[in-house]
């Protein structure tokens, strides 16, 4: 099952950047990288896995510098559930790169 956060943000420098170097990711806010391709050239992509209770699953995190979208998939494995992923994320999102946001959408999975 696979779920979708579009986040539109004002022009500027990777989002995927600033959240693949964020000393907080890990610490504050319970994700780790996992892999990275390409850091700082585009079209670059990172995995973010969740350690947190009930979590089973990874963020495929890709950035869009035309338009300014950072592009996430939440994948899950087994029993997991994505509102707990999506949520967190959204939380250190809004915590962290709240001034770079404009829009977030989030599409579930069908």
């Amino acid at each position: 099952m696979q779920t979708l956060i579009q986040v539109v943000c004002t022009k500027g420098k990777s989002l995927r950047d600033a959240i693949v170097n964020d000393p907080k990711l890990e610490k504050d806010f319970s994700f780790a990288l996992g892999k990275e391709r390409e850091p700082g050239r585009s079209p670059g992509w990172a995995k973010i896995r969740s350690h947190g209770d009930n979590r089973q699953g990874a963020l495929n995190v890709a950035w869009d510098a035309k338009t300014s979208i950072l592009l996430c998939r939440v994948v899950n494995r087994g029993a997991g559930k994505p509102n707990l992923i999506v949520g967190d994320f959204v939380d250190y999102l809004l915590a962290r790169h709240c001034k770079r946001i404009e829009v977030v959408t989030i599409i579930p999975p069908r």
